[in-house]
């Protein structure tokens, strides 16, 4: 036979938070008022106990100062109904009691001395004695009146107690139940957002409670995924866009080359290959880097780096790539924490940008002072208008864009070095440059290590 394996990842079905809420309430109230109700019964007839003693005691006194100055004879030996006494010589015989008592015997010394009850006709007597010159005095006091009072205050809370434990129950069910009903409301509007509705937002009850705190957490949550959301899809389209230019040249080429043999040379189509496969590389692998960002996956390994010989290795090669002039009188020694081949990478963006840009001339700049590093690059290009040195940073953005893709730009470069100096705990900013052109600064930590 079978076994009969238990679904693992089907959630537990447990009691709601209104229930939850409403059972410990009530749990917690229900043993303060046990306790409270036993606690009361205790000290009340310890009250009630300790004021018949006082009152036997103070007829105790009484009598024996009676007998002391007046003798047994003076003595009064009618009951009263609540009370009985009788008087015994050293020897504990009775030499006189109360009509109550007359049949008792003598009280043993133990039951009076240790204030016992002691029960005569069905009532109960609390004992207690007090000395005279030739014996001593048992008075009998009734706790009747104690017990009865005793008995209808716990028939009371026997009452009182389960009454107020459910009107507690009862209570905070209802508060509770209208504490979550803004909550029920959320979880559902939430629920009804799809992908297509992420512009959805929540009805803010306006107020500065936990519901209208978690409200504006909730809208808050939505924008920010209304806005990946957007950002993605422009991404993939974007994307698409530039995938698809590179693959429709080499089409291109391929298809004139089949129909028209004599019109394109082996060299014209090899370089056309070699020119949109390279282009078509540094989409591809700009997009990784940008994907591995969003993910949190750039600036994994963290070791320190030395700056200036990446800048130098890029200087080197510009100067041999390029026609340019290339400044680097303003390159000092600088160091940082970070992964190297991200921080060459975002070195070789800026420095290739600069490139693409310039007319003639390139500085670089590299400098460390007060725990930070500053990388600027400045060219002598067109420059960027103040109103766009903030968009140049967005993916796939162009200003000059037939002379973007004519140079092999992708538009991806600056939101790549974006990428970088954040993740390594830096910026970088897009101003005018001392050549005339743009001048990009990079602002990283400085490295804590030796």
């Amino acid at each position: 036979m079978a076994s009969r394996t238990p679904n693992r990842g089907a959630p537990r079905r447990a009691l709601s938070l209104r229930v939850r809420i409403t059972l410990v309430a009530t749990a917690v109230v229900a043993v303060a008022l046990v306790a409270g109700a036993v606690l009361f019964g205790f000290v009340l007839r310890t009250s009630l106990i300790d004021g018949v003693t006082a009152s036997a005691e103070a007829y105790a006194s009484s009598l024996a100062e009676t007998v002391d100055v007046s003798g047994i004879s003076a003595v009064d030996l009618d009951d009263d109904g609540d009370r009985f006494f009788q008087l015994q010589n050293d020897d504990g015989q009775v030499v006189a009691a109360s009509k109550e008592a007359e049949n008792l015997g003598a009280v043993p010394e133990s039951d009076y001395d240790e204030h016992r009850t002691l029960r005569v006709d069905g009532d109960d007597y609390l004992l207690v004695a007090e000395d005279y010159d030739d014996g001593v005095i048992v008075v009998g006091q009734s706790i009747d009146d104690a017990t009865e009072t005793l008995g209808t205050v716990n028939s009371l809370l026997a009452v009182a107690v389960p009454v107020v434990v459910l009107l507690m129950a009862a209570t905070t069910w209802i508060v509770v139940g209208r504490a979550l009903r803004p909550v029920e409301r959320m979880r559902r509007e939430v629920d009804a957002v799809g992908t297509t509705r992420l512009e959805t937002r929540l009805a803010e009850p306006g107020t500065a409670d936990e519901i209208g705190r978690l409200a504006v957490t909730l809208n808050s949550m939505l924008d920010r995924l209304d806005a990946s959301q957007s950002a993605q899809r422009r991404f993939i389209s974007d994307a698409s866009h530039e995938l698809r230019s590179p693959l429709a040249s080499l089409r291109q080429f391929a298809e004139v080359a089949r129909a028209h043999p004599d019109r394109v040379t082996a060299e014209e189509l090899s370089d056309a290959i070699l020119d949109e496969g390279t282009r078509l590389e540094r989409l591809v692998d700009g997009m990784l880097t940008l994907a591995r960002s969003d993910e949190r996956g750039l600036a994994a390994a963290r070791r320190p780096v030395d700056l200036d010989d990446i800048v130098l290795a890029e200087v080197r090669r510009l100067r041999a790539s390029t026609g340019l002039r290339i400044d680097a009188s303003a390159l000092g020694a600088a160091r940082v924490d970070g992964d190297p081949a991200l921080i060459a990478g975002l070195v070789r963006n800026l420095v290739d940008n600069a490139a693409r840009h310039a007319s003639t001339a390139i500085s670089v700049e590299l400098a460390e002072a007060g725990g930070s590093v500053l990388f600027a690059v400045d060219d002598d290009g067109d420059g960027i208008p103040v109103g766009e040195r903030e968009r140049v940073f967005d993916r796939f953005v162009r200003l000059d864009d037939a002379r973007a893709r004519e140079s092999g730009g992708s538009g991806l470069g600056l939101s790549i070095v974006r990428e970088i100096a954040s993740q390594h705990g830096g910026a970088v900013t897009a101003a005018q440059g001392t050549l005339g052109g743009a001048r990009f600064e990079v602002r990283l930590p400085a490295s804590s290590g030796v």
